[in-house]
């Protein structure tokens, strides 16, 4: 029975790691798949669009049976939240991702993405969300972790190397249907696109800060905040698209790949991945979502040299590795600062009963009592102080309570 006890305690405290891992493999699948669907032509703009409209479709109904008591009001500051959440999501981050994936290549942007940890402990900081004490070895952990972790970004944006053939791509030929964009891509759009893909990745990062706070209004209501979140930047996206996107040819889609990569993007990586998201940073919080980004990238190296003939660069392969020691030093350090937190609430716990050879001393309001203490002193009336009674027992003879009481000068 124990043991039985000790495998759901252990199933329960896994599950938001098995959930961030299995969204990685979700980001990976929809890293090949937009890639292949950029490189025939589609839109980034109308893929966006698509995307969070299949989003839309399929979390609402989830939201409209699960949730649809007790909803929170929508006020105009719950409202923009939600609308800038929208903005910050579904608009100007996978826009400005989609732009920089179709310049460089999938295991570059994924290696990029993984500055994120180090762009929400900056966000944090600034929204006073994280406190900063270089004294402790945590805090500079957290620091040089974010250091190091630009010093990799950088590193990847302006220095490319020769190319490093892996053992399984040496008899790999690319296929017509890639074209080669990234391989014969020059090296102003590959700067280009590293600058954008780092916007993206700024973006993300205050997307996670902002929906730390949205979740505090739908604490429970993960799905409806999901589902307007998706309507909303799929509105946004139709706007941005109809400024950017002159061509009514563009927005055509068939039973093809980029339908796959719309429906693909919008049903896991926007509507389940939201969601899921959600849930693991209200139980441990944003900086612990983005803890796995680095598996994503393993992912889809692997697979992007399978299916699209990937080229790989040392110049990548070095910042990537800089990247993730960065990384894991901001994971270190708030991985520490929890546990000194935990540390603390169980020793500042109120003690609600001690026992002592069957009798049980009752303390009632300590804090309460001091700040009477506090307020009598300075008007020079009677304290009421705290009363100790110990009850009657076999073993201890009856005391009578105790009440002192202070005179008036």
């Amino acid at each position: 029975m124990g043991s039985l006890r000790s495998f759901y305690n252990f199933l329960g405290s896994s599950k938001p790691y098995f959930a961030m891992i299995s969204l990685q493999f979700g980001y990976a699948g929809m890293n090949i798949i937009t890639k292949v669907s950029l490189n025939q032509g589609m839109s980034h703009y109308v893929l966006v669009v698509y995307r969070h409209a299949f989003a839309t479709a399929v979390i609402a109904p989830f939201a409209f049976i699960f949730e649809r008591k007790a909803q929170p009001k929508i006020t105009f500051p719950v409202f923009m939240q939600i609308f800038v959440l929208a903005l910050l999501g579904p608009v100007i981050d996978q826009n400005f991702y989609y732009a920089g994936l179709k310049l460089t290549s999938p295991t570059f942007s994924c290696a990029m993405s993984n500055m994120l940890p180090a762009m929400t402990f900056v966000m944090a900081v600034i929204c006073r969300m994280e406190k900063v004490d270089m004294k402790k070895v945590r805090c500079q952990a957290k620091v040089a972790g974010t250091l190091v972790t630009v010093a990799g970004a950088m590193l990847m944006t302006l220095y490319k190397g020769p190319i490093v053939e892996l053992i399984w791509t040496k008899h790999i030929h690319p296929h017509n249907t890639t074209s080669d964009t990234t391989n014969e891509s020059s090296d102003k759009e590959w700067l280009l696109g590293s600058i954008l893909l780092i916007i993206a990745t700024l973006a993300w990062a205050s997307l996670f800060v902002l929906q730390t706070k949205a979740l505090e209004t739908y604490k429970h209501h993960q799905l409806s905040l999901t589902s307007l979140i998706c309507f909303i930047g799929t509105l946004q996206a139709i706007a941005v698209t109809f400024v950017m996107e002159h061509k009514p040819s563009a927005w055509t889609i068939g039973w093809d790949m980029n339908l796959l990569a719309a429906a693909y993007a919008g049903i896991v990586t926007s509507s389940i991945s939201y969601y899921v998201q959600g849930l693991v940073i209200k139980k441990r919080g944003p900086v612990f979502a983005t803890a796995f980004s680095p598996l994503m990238m393993i992912v889809v190296a692997i697979m992007g040299s399978f299916i699209l003939a990937e080229k790989i660069f040392l110049g990548g392969i070095i910042g990537s590795v800089l990247i993730v020691i960065g990384l894991y030093s901001v994971l270190w350090g708030k991985h520490k600062e929890n546990q000194s937190k935990q540390g603390e609430e169980e020793i500042l716990d109120p003690v609600k009963g001690v026992k002592a050879n069957g009798a049980v001393l009752m303390i009632e309001d300590i804090e309460a009592n001091h700040v009477n203490l506090q307020k009598s002193e300075a008007n020079n009336k009677v304290v009421p102080t705290m009363v100790i009674t110990i009850p009657n027992n076999n073993n201890i003879p009856e005391v009578p309570s105790l009440k002192a009481k202070q005179q008036e000068p």
